[in-house]
């Protein structure tokens, strides 16, 4: 598709009108409109020839130009505006009603004002700072599964969005998922020149797409639905996950020999990939259309896992879980209060992926490490062998010995001290409670310099302030003892 000034021109947009200096109100881009609110905004521009188009790429742009102004969704990119010169349209086309005459728009590098013209179509586009999916990509070699998970979430969340409105996007590659900025992006599903309205059932012939990206069936030109969506989905994550796609070509004759094969596409050993990703990556890249996954089963699928996609609702639902898990906690069901803070937990984690604001987020981390410190306590008082300490009000020293179930050498301090302790309690002053006192003490000095944050790392350190202070009275007592003897 032709366009002018590149790609997309960058712009300020909004109402008003510029002042004589090329610049909206004053000197600078911080500036304003004379006399009237600031309300202007970063755009692109997308800038299409009418000479460049033949009645095929009109009926691109028409799709795309209805369908965009129809949806509105936080991982589609959203078309603000759009401008028609007048004018016969190319290949007799008419445009879609209802559109109106843009704002006035300011070029961002100070160049005189845009003049709409009758020799092109302008789409004004939410502005995407990131670039794309594809250099993203390119820039990292490849993306750990992690980051792949985090994004594939967000291209599942647009697909289920226009899955229910019933359309298909039928041209998914990352050079057409923008990103929306350099720093913890957001994910832009765009170009909707190929997107069709299709019912589950519909078919279609016509070859759409683009190769590298397309579905067997649309190769072959055969009957396709929707699911071709889902192909390009597979395609999309496997070279996020492996830095290449599974159909690398040197020429289209190889391209196209590879994907009109009968083989399995069988997924690289390295990196490793968690047993849900590769189920996923295997029932997305199934070549026969019929045994491929489908969308309802992709959208639940484990490694999808959609409820827990980071988004505005996060927040909001990990708090009402964890105000639920206090509450449990404060009546003194530990079992309901663990299973909370752990549900609590698992919308946290998202929380804090999609907060941007610093200071927020590490409010919600501080919370959160507080949380997590509580559900490990919970998790040890819950367990079968503990719910008699759990009933008799545990001390935090048999907290204590029953997380550090799983450590050898804590256990074997922490029995070291009691059998000081003991001794002291007995009255017996040989000197043997101080020695056993100062070996404890050692060992559970090292076990505390390298035990990770958390709630056994909190008692640990209790503990370790007990020791020191029965240390110091044995010692007086061993030194009370030595002078009554001489």
């Amino acid at each position: 598709m032709a366009r002018c000034g590149g790609p997309g021109v960058l712009v300020w947009v909004g109402g008003g009108t510029p002042n004589k200096g090329g610049v909206p109100g004053g000197s600078g881009l911080q500036g304003g409109f004379s006399g009237q609110k600031d309300t202007r905004e970063v755009v692109a521009v997308k800038c299409v020839s009418k000479r460049s188009l033949n009645r095929a790429s009109v009926e691109n742009l028409l799709t795309e130009i209805e369908i965009l102004k129809t949806i509105r969704h936080p991982h589609v990119v959203e078309l603000k505006d759009f401008q028609v010169g007048l004018g016969a349209q190319p290949g007799g086309s008419a445009l879609p009603r209802g559109h109106r005459a843009v704002p006035t728009v300011q070029v961002l590098h100070g160049a005189p004002a845009a003049q709409w013209d009758s020799e092109h179509i302008y789409l004004i586009m939410e502005f995407c700072a990131g670039g794309d999916l594809s250099r993203f990509i390119r820039t990292r070699r490849l993306l750990p599964e992690k980051v792949a998970r985090v994004f594939l979430q967000q291209l599942a969340c647009a697909l289920k969005f226009l899955h229910d409105h019933n359309i298909s996007h039928l041209d998914l590659k990352p050079q057409n998922i923008l990103l929306s900025a350099p720093d913890n992006p957001q994910l832009k599903l765009a170009d909707f020149g190929f997107a069709q309205y299709m019912s589950p059932w519909d078919e279609q012939h016509v070859l759409r797409g683009s190769p590298l990206y397309m579905a067997p069936e649309m190769v072959c030109r055969q009957q396709y639905d929707a699911r071709v969506d889902l192909w390009s989905v597979g395609v999309i994550l496997y070279e996020a996950l492996f830095g290449r796609p599974p159909f690398a070509s040197r020429s289209f004759a190889e391209l196209e020999e590879k994907i009109r094969s009968d083989q399995a596409i069988e997924l690289p050993s390295r990196p490793p990939l968690s047993p849900d990703c590769r189920d996923l990556l295997q029932r997305l890249l199934e070549r026969d259309p019929r045994r491929r996954i489908s969308f309802q089963d992709f959208f639940a699928h484990p490694f999808v896992d959609m409820e827990h996609a980071p988004g505005p609702e996060s927040f909001p639902k990990a708090t009402e879980l964890v105000v639920e898990a206090v509450r449990k906690d404060q009546e003194g069901d530990a079992s309901a209060a663990l299973a909370l803070y752990c549900k609590a937990l698992e919308y946290f984690v998202p929380a804090l992926r999609y907060e941007s604001d610093p200071r927020r987020k590490e409010a919600i981390r501080a919370k959160v490490g507080q949380y997590i410190s509580r559900a490990e306590e919970l998790k040890a008082l819950v367990t079968s062998d503990s719910r008699s300490l759990l009933q008799q009000g545990s001390t935090a020293r048999e907290v204590l010995k029953e997380m550090a179930k799983d450590k050898p050498r804590l256990c074997a301090a922490l029995e070291v001290a009691a059998a000081a302790m003991a001794r002291e309690e007995d009255g017996r002053d040989d000197g043997d409670a101080l020695e056993l006192y100062q070996q404890s003490l050692g060992e559970l000095l090292l076990l505390l310099a390298a035990e990770p944050a958390g709630r056994r790392r909190e008692l640990l350190h209790a503990e370790v302030r007990e020791a020191q202070s029965m240390g110091k009275e044995a010692l007086a007592e061993s030194v009370r003892s030595s002078c009554t003897v001489q």
